[in-house]
């Protein structure tokens, strides 16, 4: 036994030490992040559009 645990602890370690590259976690709130710029894209444009009616109304 005493002589099965060195062996154990370096097969631990050699195991623990994955030199390969990781890829990144996937990016799971994507789309949730694109729907959010879009709808600041339409929000600015209704904006502009609020903006503009005053003007209109004027002439």
């Amino acid at each position: 036994m005493a002589r099965c645990c060195p062996i154990l602890l370096v097969l631990l370690l050699v195991a623990a030490c994955d030199s390969r590259p990781k890829e990144p976690p996937p990016d799971i709130i994507k789309s949730q992040r694109q729907a959010m710029e879009k709808a600041k894209g339409v929000e600015q444009i209704l904006q502009q559009s609020i903006d503009q009616r005053p003007e209109q109304d004027a002439k």
